[in-house]
């Protein structure tokens, strides 16, 4: 064994590299070291000569986290990893499949349909069934399809109750024959049928078993049902599962993700070993401590305490502003003043709730002239003219896929109308047969098109990759037609850019020539399905970082705000409707721990939300942070009353209202107990918030805006009002 290799690993760390061949749990925190500790592992396994690098098996989440792991292995030892299984669980199985097609019953060159495709599909599938769209919106037929399969489900196995679900599980079984006539899997099918295929097959489950000795798996804080079974298929009774998560950082459960997987690990492979990592390399002590503080107030927690070497560092600044205008102008005051401090503002970021924040935070960026990008915009491969190019590749390779003839029969335009295409439908559907099949015998501009397929499928026969996606891009029509479009002044930009990423498309496929041995059309278009979730690189230029917090998650930065912090926003109303905030808390300390040297968390008294301004109230979580590392920018009336109230009196923001001059509060009456924002509950009405007070004893009136019974005045003297 190379003697370096574990040189550098704390003792925790070191443990769980050096663990037997058993199952185990490493419970790693953020900023722990988590993938240099699974990187070492596998290095630590293989050169140790307990296993064969073809021997391995690691699951990660993100393509990105699967190059990083081989890059880690090749740097650490002298060997090819091309023969190694390190993906996704999508990945994976699609390369399962690939090898065995035939007892998967799969067509050799089986198309995977991305999400966009997946809902065309769905949509057309609707309109040929009669099915009413308002009643049953495609895209809740694609989560309800999506959902079930992620269950481990067929639609023969969904119990319904109802006429209405029982219409959706019809749906979702003519699916599922459409995709199997037309030679196509969608993103959930490839883990459903790679689980069956293993469940049903008992030899060649035991053929992967006996390889697959060693079975790694990232954040596995992040599987859903169906992923876990499939590991726990692969790993049978004598694997071991070597799981590195954090039930902490779950944040996934609109995915599917269960974070009672951890939990069921333990009981189902009788784990012995549960290694907590930590020690944080990232953040400064007191934005740990509140990140600590915080979460313990989740309930079922397997538990841990982050700490640091490196000193506690700056407090963490609240500031309480009169709207969400203001909360924006104050932090790009911020941003400018930290940047001629000598922070780039690649080193800042804003993270945000729910994306409809966005909206005033760049205002104010465009208007304070800062460079700003936002995190999770369109991807390479979903771009409209990429999407047209790998569409005439997949029904060149595959004429039995109706999503990419439907995506370019009349793009460029040649003439095919709505009728025309409806009635290649119904010719296909009467015939039992695909849409290509009827294009074959429809005549006119439609045999044209076919001829085109015909056409550049003979011009590729023997080219390499490159030049087939360059040969397709001349002769479609493709380049022509966006050639042509630079001609207007009002889309030659946009045009523009299109031929640029025409011609980065080339350039992938030369790429992945070079970093594939196999470099088949049908393994290139694999890629580019798989990749179109994966977030691509913008320029160089300096710029400030926008994001939800659920995008933030794996990332860091020198400098993080928190914008948004109100209740019914952060944490979300439905989470507080349903009485359950443990996610809620898990994102906001996720949002915490981005953050490596000064945290800002900012709300605001009122917001423009959905076009009507929302009076709100300061998050619930502000009051799970212990007072004495926060450091109160604004001195404000509500803030006083909503936060810590007992100890006010002695705290420092006290003490700092007192020495500062008079801040602009909101109006409150001299003999009224109620204010601008405050939440309240009416036994009629419900739960509201106050927008107006007037006057005040017995003469006194409140205006609350309750959630159902809208905007009433009421007499203070009758109110029999509640505070929340």
């Amino acid at each position: 064994m190379n003697p370096t290799l574990l040189s550098g690993l704390n003792p925790e760390q070191r443990a769980a590299v050096e663990l037997p061949a058993q199952s185990a749990l490493i419970l790693a925190g953020a900023g722990s070291g988590k993938t240099r500790v699974l990187t070492t592992r596998i290095a630590y396994l293989i050169s140790t000569g307990q296993v064969s690098p073809h021997c391995i098996l690691a699951v990660t989440f993100t393509n990105k986290a699967a190059k990083e792991m081989v890059t880690r292995l090749s740097a650490m030892l002298p060997i090819n990893t091309r023969g190694m299984w390190i993906g996704t669980f999508h990945g994976l199985c699609n390369r399962m499949l690939r090898a065995h097609y035939r007892e998967a019953n799969l067509p050799q060159t089986f198309q995977i349909l991305d999400s966009g495709d997946q809902l065309s599909a769905i949509k057309r599938l609707m309109k040929a069934m009669n099915v009413d769209d308002e009643k049953y919106p495609p895209r809740e037929m694609q989560n309800f399809i999506s959902g079930r399969k992620e269950e481990g489900l067929r639609a023969h196995e969904v119990e319904a109750y109802d006429p209405y679900t029982r219409r959706k599980v019809e749906v979702f079984a003519e699916y599922d024959a459409q995709c199997q006539r037309e030679g196509v899997v969608d993103f959930s099918e490839l883990l459903l049928r790679c689980y069956e295929l293993l469940s049903r097959n008992a030899a060649l489950r035991e053929h992967y078993q006996e390889r697959f000795k060693h079975i790694l798996v990232d954040e596995f804080q992040d599987t859903n049902p169906l992923q876990y079974r499939w590991l726990k298929l692969l790993a049978g009774q004598n694997n071991a599962l070597f799981a590195v998560g954090d039930d902490d950082q779950s944040i996934y459960a609109f995915r599917g993700a269960n974070v009672g997987n951890m939990q069921e690990l333990l009981r189902d492979f009788h784990v012995e070993n549960v290694i907590k990592l930590e020690q944080n390399y990232r953040s400064h002590g007191n934005i740990l401590e509140a990140a600590n503080a915080l979460i313990q107030n989740n309930r079922n927690r397997l538990g841990k305490n982050l700490w640091t070497d490196a000193d506690k560092g700056e407090q963490i600044r609240v500031y309480e502003a009169g709207t969400d205008v203001d909360e924006a102008a104050f932090i790009v005051d911020e941003i400018k003043q930290l940047n001629r401090e000598g922070v780039r503002l690649s080193e800042m970021a804003l993270l945000y709730r729910s994306n409809a924040q966005s909206r005033v935070l760049e205002h104010s960026l465009v208007s304070g002239g800062l460079s700003y990008r936002v995190y999770g915009g369109l991807r390479f491969f979903e771009r409209q003219e990429i999407k047209h190019t790998m569409a005439y590749l997949r029904l060149m390779e595959n004429t039995d896929d109706d999503n990419a003839l439907l995506r370019i029969i009349n793009f460029p335009t040649r003439g095919i109308g709505a009728r025309s295409i409806e009635q290649l439908q119904e010719s296909a559907k009467m015939n039992n047969t695909t849409l290509w099949d009827a294009a074959a015998r429809a005549g006119g501009k439609v045999t044209a098109f076919v001829g085109l397929i015909e056409s550049l499928r003979n011009g590729t026969q023997n080219l390499p990759l490159p030049e087939i996606v360059e040969h397709v891009l001349q002769h479609s029509g493709l380049v022509t037609h966006y050639e042509t479009e630079k001609a207007s002044v009002s889309k030659r930009r946009e045009a523009e850019e299109r031929l640029e990423n025409l011609n980065e498309l080339i350039n992938s496929a030369t790429l992945f020539v070079h970093e594939n041995e196999d470099d088949s059309l049908t393994a290139f278009l694999t890629h580019a399905t798989l990749e179109s979730g994966e977030h691509q690189a913008g320029d160089s230029e300096d710029a400030l970082h926008l994001m939800t917090v659920h995008s933030a998650k794996g990332l860091e930065f020198h400098t993080v705000f928190i914008t948004g912090l109100e209740e019914s926003l952060f944490p979300h109303q439905n989470s507080i409707d349903n009485g359950d905030l443990d996610e809620e808390r898990r994102l906001m300390y996720v949002a915490i721990t981005r953050a490596r040297r000064r945290l800002y968390l900012t709300f605001a008294q009122s917001r423009m939300l959905h076009g009507q301004t929302h009076y709100s109230t300061a998050s619930s979580f502000l009051r799970e942070l212990p007072e004495e590392l926060l450091h109160w920018l604004t001195p404000r009336v509500s803030a006083r009353k909503t936060f810590h109230t007992s100890a006010y009196e002695t705290s420092s923001y006290a003490k700092a209202f007192a020495a500062s001059p008079a801040a602009p509060i909101p109006h409150v009456s001299p003999d009224s107990i109620w204010r601008i924002g405050q939440r309240v509950f009416h036994q009629k009405f419900g739960e509201g918030v106050v927008t107006d007070t007037e006057g005040g004893g017995s003469d006194g009136r409140v205006q609350v805006n309750f959630k159902r019974a809208g905007s009433k005045w009421l007499a203070l003297e009758y109110a029999k009002l509640t505070a929340i």
